[in-house]
């Protein structure tokens, strides 16, 4: 059975900033070391983007440097807060497409991990450019990726959303190709779920169909209230990664709270 663990929104920072006086780096090697005890029998790593706050080059740099610490192996994906530039020229050694997207495939006995790029930038026009988009190019990808999964059900892993998930201002942000990513998924019909990120909240439910997970960050999360418009509003709740177990019967899909998480609990 495949284990995957899953980050995403890292939004790492130089050495001496924070967010919301919160410390990426600490959230962040807190997360490993969490995995690295607990879950070193992974089968991988999957990182869907926000790799940074401000897409700079010292930033890239000093996650590399937690990164390489992770016991499992990385697969990694970007952002609308990454540049795809800098990313690759600080992380020499990830995987890429033909035309330079950052998306890779992982295939499993029991299953295939496509990685998409949905990162709409640069050049960054706001607020555009933070929403996410597949261009023909990176659809046509996925479409090859779907076509010769065999009998693999795939598992598709992506920074944006591909659907509204109820936080009016991230909704504005979602993928806004949603329809033509959902035709071409539903066509293949071999897709058996879905994970993103963006939104800093744990939200899990299908769309056309598909069941989709949406995971927190380690570092700040999204306000509750459905309606706020501004989406730099942040607050300060457990850091958290998520994990996918392949099971025969499906894949069962949970969220760790690893801040605050007891492994050895009392007798009542």
């Amino acid at each position: 059975m495949t284990k995957l663990i899953i980050f995403t929104d890292l939004h790492m920072v130089p050495e001496g900033a924070s967010i919301i006086g919160l410390d990426p780096y600490q959230r962040l090697l807190a997360g490993i070391d969490h995995v690295n005890r607990y879950h070193a029998d992974a089968d991988g790593v999957i990182v869907m983007g926000d790799l940074t706050h401000r897409a700079d080059r010292p930033s890239y740099e000093r996650l590399k440097t937690l990164l390489d610490r992770l016991v499992p192996p990385l697969a990694i994906t970007i952002g609308n807060h990454d540049r795809r530039d800098i990313f690759l020229e600080v992380f020499a050694d990830a995987v890429h497409d033909e035309d330079g997207f950052v998306q890779r495939v992982v295939d499993f006995p029991d299953c295939r991990a496509v990685l998409l790029d949905t990162l709409f930038a640069p050049p960054y026009d706001y607020p555009r450019s933070h929403a996410g988009f597949l261009c023909a190019k990176r659809l046509a990808w996925l479409d090859r990726q779907l076509e010769t999964a065999g009998d693999r059900p795939v598992l598709l892993f992506m920074h944006h959303p591909p659907h509204a998930t109820g936080f009016s201002g991230m909704d504005m942000m979602r993928l806004i190709n949603e329809v033509d990513f959902y035709d071409l998924v539903k066509r293949r019909g071999n897709v058996l779920h879905i994970f993103a990120g963006h939104v800093h909240r744990t939200i899990s439910g299908s769309s056309r169909g598909i069941p989709f997970s949406v995971f927190k960050s380690p570092v700040h999360q999204q306000p509750m209230p459905f309606d706020t418009p501004d989406t730099s509003l942040s607050i300060d709740e457990p850091a958290a990664y998520g994990i996918a177990v392949m099971t025969d019967t499906g894949v069962l899909v949970h969220t760790e709270d690893y801040e605050i998480a007891v492994r050895e609990a009392a007798v009542a």
